[in-house]
């Protein structure tokens, strides 16, 4: 038992069996008193042990971190989507990852969604989102369960976990993969309104199947990756990884215009590169550029054959995409920005598709052996140089950190900077709160959490008004 302790201390992978409230929680430091609202993130939690699965295929669980006048709460609860329902009923998992049922599952019971990646505020809703599913709508402050939104029946299929809202007009652009089922290569794309109605849902052909986690949207345009990290069905019927790398089918990144159709893209080509999270992008004359976190090799996924990616080469870096718009060449250039490790980028929002002075992401600690642990937050300007660079204690780790400007009428980058950070010797976690302009000062406050929050993927700020 002693053994197993120390085991499950060097990661935060884990889940968390219970759901809890902390209504008056310990805070070192203090909070700044005019930072009010909510911090919502999401993950993976499975309800039940599932050997085998993928990490990405976990039950979706909420927490939730309430801060109001220099106080702070929290709050943690499943998603109760229809599989985490039918597998609580059975008190057993039913699925075994990626939609694959298990033999003696329920013959009837179809439903594989997690609800487990992301979660924003979109037209006075919160919604829950991964990216093979509809999203799921959550109730403020409770984190009751309201069901999947589709809109008035205007969006089927895949949603990204990834939607981009523009911070001029409010609408919400999203896409969605294996849109005509699964590992097939068709993606939807389409749009929301300030207001919540569905405006435009399309469908279009990609080159392959590829796992798209993520896309690009300026002023104008919007941009859709294919990356050879494939999918395939044959493959999955066969027993073998339904995704998997496969760098000889190259890189692809479609262009269109945001007030165009599918059917006019443009397709850019590259070398062979995965990328999960973009953090800008923008339009400069006739060229669009666009800032992602790029590996050289797709991590957490095999070869075809089952062997694993090289892990020097799957490790993410501030990388810059330029496309030519009117040049005659069909390539992007790819230059990367900084050799450091890191991902999770995030900007002030209020800059989302435009030109951006100011970034964030998660990065790891280059004299730690375990290269993969994000333990740090850098802060870098519009072109990618380190502003700050901040690293948290040894074997502690830090999650994606979510920007929140002071006021609306605040300049770029004027606020605080959030993020979740795993304490490894006390195997629990804290609250970080950060100047984000002077992130190497450390944290200005500590909410502190008696248990661990897992490692999850994303979350976002909902202001008090």
């Amino acid at each position: 038992m002693q053994q197993d302790a120390v085991a499950e201390r060097r990661h935060n992978l884990g889940p968390i069996p219970f759901e809890a409230d902390a209504p008056f929680l310990k805070i070192i430091g203090e909070l700044p008193r005019d930072l009010n609202g909510t911090l919502y993130r999401n993950g993976p939690n499975p309800q039940f042990d599932s050997p085998g699965a993928h990490w990405f295929v976990g039950d979706g669980m909420l927490h939730a971190f309430h801060l109001e006048n220099g106080r702070a709460s929290y709050r943690n609860r499943w998603i109760r989507t229809p599989k985490w329902l039918a597998e609580h009923d059975a008190g057993r998992t039913l699925f075994g990852g990626f939609g694959r049922k298990l033999p003696d599952a329920p013959a009837n019971l179809t439903d594989s969604g997690v609800a487990n990646t992301n979660i924003i505020f979109h037209a006075g809703k919160l919604l829950a989102l991964e990216e093979a599913h509809l999203p799921t709508e959550i109730e403020p402050g409770t984190l009751a369960t309201r069901g999947y939104h589709n809109y008035h029946a205007r969006v089927a299929g895949s949603f990204t976990a990834h939607p981009k809202i523009d911070p001029v007009t409010g609408e919400l652009v999203f896409f969605g993969y294996n849109a005509a089922g699964p590992l097939t290569p068709t993606l939807s794309y389409g749009s929301i309104d300030a207001s919540g109605k569905a405006t435009r849902f399309e469908r279009f052909e990609a080159p392959y199947a590829s796992m798209v986690h993520d896309f690009i949207v300026t002023e104008n345009h919007v941009l859709f990756p294919i990356l050879p990290l494939t999918g395939s069905m044959e493959r999955a019927m066969s027993g073998r990884p339904p995704y998997a790398w496969e760098p000889d089918k190259g890189a692809y990144v479609g262009v269109i215009k945001r007030k165009g159709s599918a059917k006019d893209i443009v397709w850019f080509r590259a070398e062979a590169c995965y990328v999960f999270h973009v953090m800008n992008a923008w339009e400069d004359g006739d060229r669009i550029i666009a800032d992602v976190m790029q590996f050289e090799e797709a991590p957490l996924f095999p070869h075809p054959d089952g062997r694993p990616t090289d892990p020097e080469k799957s490790r993410a870096r501030h990388c810059r995409w330029t496309f030519d718009l009117s040049g005659d060449t069909d390539r992007f250039q790819q230059t990367y920005l900084d050799d450091l490790t890191g991902e999770f980028p995030r900007i002030d929002d209020r800059r989302a598709g435009l030109k951006s002075r100011h970034g964030w992401y998660a990065c790891a600690n280059p004299k730690l052996p375990m290269f993969g642990a994000l333990s740090g937050v850098v802060h870098v300007d519009g072109n990618g140089t380190r502003l700050g660079h901040y690293l948290l204690p040894a074997s502690d780790s830090i999650s994606e950190p979510v920007f929140v400007e002071r006021s609306k009428d605040a300049a770029e980058g004027d606020g605080w900077l959030l993020a979740v950070v795993w304490r490894a010797r006390e195997n629990r976690s804290d609250l970080a709160v950060f100047n984000a302009g002077d992130v190497e000062a450390g944290p200005v406050a500590l909410v502190q959490l008696g248990h661990r929050v897992p490692d999850g993927f994303h979350g976002n700020w909902v202001g008090a008004t």
